[in-house]
């Protein structure tokens, strides 16, 4: 597994979202999570909260730039790594 797939993986884990999902379903999850654990409303210190904004953006950047599913086949294709490489050196 890539770095990348690691990370990607971690966020849709964090926002207990499936792989396969649009803009708007992580808005919404987004939204909710917001709503639970904003150091406002709860009284915490925030590192749940950051954590939830890191994955959101992460997210959304790779929905942004790349491709709708987070399969690790999809996420290959866009991001080859050092295996891709690794077939072309003689």
């Amino acid at each position: 597994m890539s770095e990348l797939q690691k990370r990607l993986k971690d966020a849709l884990d964090l926002l207990d979202l499936p792989t396969l999902i649009t803009k708007d379903d992580i808005k919404k999850r987004y939204r909710q999570l917001a709503s639970k654990y904003h150091p406002d409303i709860n009284n915490s210190d925030g590192e749940k909260m950051e954590q939830i904004n890191r994955a959101y953006e992460l997210l959304m950047h790779y929905i942004d730039e790349f491709r709708y599913s987070f399969d690790s086949i999809e996420i290959d294709k866009q991001h080859p790594g050092e295996a891709y490489v690794k077939n072309f050196r003689p």
